[in-house]
Formats: structure tokens, sequence, C-alpha cells
């Protein structure tokens, strides 16, 4: 394929698999250890909602990913996970692993995560030509849901057969070799001229003072850029349907531990995160054969999640395992098409100086209630059968593709064919804004 001659690209490519298979087997692993100590979904909902609670700081790495260099960054954010992975198998060691404190390392390393992904996103238009984005999204989306399909299709069995936390063990050694791998990268940088505009030394203690609160003044003036590029245009309306669908799958996630306990045990939950992460990579992978760069948005988004909330409910109305899986998986292949979509739209539309903040702020917002899932699921969880949260979930996801499908401003969104830079640019942007609140 030409897009791996690009070596740069080929480095971040093989990086991130490197990376995913440590996240993934570290999310299988953390919650599975958090409801082994606790014994309970109140557990489970509290180390969700320790672990998406850092999606608000993300709201304000974004200026930062923007000033940094890139590089650095992935390389950094990896090494300290690393380390702090291996916390948990000391403790094991020695004697003093307890629930709580895979609860307190849990949300360190999503806030380091929460500065990672964007920065990878933000490379991208960096090392690829245009016409290659859309690829690049999409490889990036399979290597992410593909890796999830392996680790998850093994992780039931080797937490039963090495333990959850000898998985924390092999999830560093990964994230100490993708560092390494990310020191080998050339990114281009791009000057940003509110943060750059006078570097030269003065020895004026008040022109010191004045050149931090300048500072600060910008870094505050782009993450509010970048907001506004997110919230003052019609894709507002999808960003804010995206908040209410993380949070029902915020409230599965939480129960997913005790309704695959329900059905046979650590295998069994193994197999449906194999089965989510299946439908997302299928996804990914069939989006840019789908000829969906001329659908409005709007209608491929309510159609999108309106079929998705449809099997989300069917899932757990079956006495067969097996059937269960399959619809289960089924509801996430939609949204696997949306995010190769959403992202290669951002990309397209948004300025390449101010790519980092815009990918930190729809992350951020998108995720900002998925503690308050976490936390509602592991609390109906302990009153309810974990099923019933689960259908819920699913019915609350109907509800937001039928709210797109009526709703005349999500109705009139562009195709991605139709965005440029013009899309989110400051007089289009204020042109709409009135209109596009909620």
């Amino acid at each position: 394929m030409e897009i791996f001659r690009n070596r740069n690209f080929t480095l971040l490519f093989i990086g991130r698999i490197l990376t995913n298979i440590g996240d993934s087997l570290y999310g299988v692993a953390a919650m599975w250890l958090v409801y082994s100590l606790g014994g309970s979904t109140l557990y489970t909902g509290l180390a969700g909602f320790l672990s998406i609670l850092p999606r608000i700081i993300q709201l304000f790495s974004g200026p930062m990913i923007d000033r940094i260099p890139l590089r650095g960054l992935l390389v950094y954010t990896q090494l300290s996970q690393a380390l702090l992975l291996l916390i948990v198998p000391v403790a094991h060691y020695f004697g003093f692993l307890t629930v709580g404190l895979v609860l307190a390392i849990t949300p360190i390393l999503t806030t380091l995560n929460m500065w990672f992904y964007p920065a990878q996103l933000s490379a991208l238009p960096k090392i690829l030509d245009k016409k290659l984005l859309t690829q690049g999204n999409s490889l990036f989306s399979i290597a992410y849901q593909g890796i999830e399909v392996a680790c998850n299709a093994f992780s039931g069995a080797l937490i039963i057969v090495l333990g959850a936390v000898s998985l924390y063990l092999w999830n560093s050694l990964g994230f100490f070799i993708g560092a390494l791998l990310f020191t080998q990268l050339r990114i281009k940088t791009f000057k940003n001229n509110s943060y750059n505009n006078d570097h030269t030394t003065s020895n004026n203690e008040a022109d010191r003072s004045k050149t931090r609160r300048d500072h600060l003044k910008n870094y505050i003036s782009d993450m509010k850029e970048g907001l506004r590029l997110i919230l003052a245009t019609p894709l507002s309306r999808i960003q804010f349907g995206v908040i209410v669908i993380n949070a029902a799958g915020g409230a599965t996630f939480t129960v997913m531990p005790a309704f695959a306990n329900s059905l046979g045990g650590a295998g069994v939950y193994g197999i449906l995160l194999m089965a989510q992460a299946c439908g997302s990579l299928l996804g990914a992978v069939l989006a840019p054969y789908m000829k969906l760069d001329r659908v409005r948005l709007g209608y491929l988004f309510a159609a999108a999640f309106c079929l998705s909330g449809t099997a989300w409910c069917l899932s757990i109305f079956s006495h067969w395992t097996w059937l269960v899986i399959l619809v289960y998986g089924l509801a996430w292949f939609p949204g696997g098409v949306t995010n190769v979509i959403i992202n290669t739209v951002i990309q397209k539309g948004v300025p390449e100086k101010s790519l980092g903040t815009v990918f930190a702020a729809a992350s951020g917002i998108s995720g900002i209630v998925m503690p308050l899932g976490n936390l509602i699921g592991g609390s109906i969880g302990v009153i309810a059968a974990s099923s019933s949260v689960i259908a819920g979930c699913g019915i609350a996801v109907i509800g937001v593709g039928l709210y797109w499908l009526f709703d005349p401003v999500t109705r009139s969104l562009p195709t991605v064919a139709e965005v440029d830079g013009t899309w989110f640019a400051p007089a289009r942007s204020g042109s709409v804004s009135t209109s596009t609140s909620v």
C-alpha cells in the first residue's frame, strides 16, 4: 500500500498497535481485577468513573498539544504509563495490592491517554497528504479495533491462566516498546504564532511576567477557539448526541463484568468485549468502501445509531449465549463507521495548527458525562439486573438517533465531500451559532 511507504506513518502505525495492545489488555484486566477484589458492580462503576473523569482535563490539554513537540509527547506519555502499570505487579508481589490502589492508578493512566490519542490524530495530517487522510484514519481505527478483537479474544483465557495482575506486567512492556518506536518519528512542527511571538530573553522581571501572562492569555484564547470550532457550528448537534451515547456506553461497560459472570464468567466477559471490538473493527474496515462521502452527516448518524440502539436492546433477550454475543457485537458496527467519518470531517475542515486543540475538545466534550454514566450504571446494577441496565442504555441510544432524524439542523448537515476549510471558518460559524444551541 502506498501509505506504508511513508516511514513516519509506518512507525506511528506500528507504535499505535503496540500501545493499543497494552491499553486493551489493561482495560480488561483492570475491570475484572476491581470486580474480583471488590465483589460488586459499585466498584466497577467507581473504576469506570475514575477512568473517564480525566476527559474533563482533555478540554484544557488541546492548546498544549498544539504547542509542544508531538514526538516528545508521544514518547513520555508511554514511558509514564509503563512505569505506573508496574506498580500493580510489584504491590501484588509484596502483598499490599488492594482495590483502592488499583482505583488510584486508574485515573492517572487515563489522564496520560487524554494527551496521547489527540496527539496521534493531530500528527496524521502532518505526515500524510490530505488525499490519504481517510485511509489513514481507517487504518488507525482498524488497528485500534483489531487489537481489541485479538486481545479480548484471549483476555478471558489469559486472566484465567495467568491472572489479571500478570497482564499489567505485559502491558507495561508494550508501552516501553511503543515509546522506543516513537523516538524514531520525524514530525514537522507548525509555529503557533500566538505562542511564539517573542522568545527573546530579558533580565527584566516585569517583562518576563508580562510574557507569562501573554502566554496564559493566548493559551486560554486557543482553548476557546478549539471549543468554538466544535460548538459554534451545526456539528454541535452531533457532538451533544454523542455525549448521551457515551454515557450509555459507560453504564453498559460498568455492568458488563456482572452480566458476563451470569453467562459464564471471565471467558464470556472477554468474548463479549471481543464482539464489541469486532463490530467496531468491521465498521472501520468497511467505512472507506461504503461510499458514504455523499451521504448527509445528519441522516448517516441518525440511521447508524437507531440501528445500534436496537441491536443493543435486543442483545439481552436470547437464551443462547452465542446469539447474545453476536447481536451485541453488531450493535457496535455503526460506531466504527461513524468514528472514521467524523475524524475525517474534522481533519478536512479544521486548520492544521488547531487540530490538537479541536480533537482534544471533541473527545473531552463527548466523554464528559461518561463518569456519570459509570456511576449510574454501577449503582443501578446493585439493585437491578445488569441486563436491564444494558437494555435501558440501548433505548437511550435509539432516542438520540430519533432526535437526529427529526431535528432540522442535524438533517441539514453537509456530506463529507462538501466539508472543507471554509466550513469551520469564523464567518460560517458565526452565522449559525444562534441556531445550534441545544
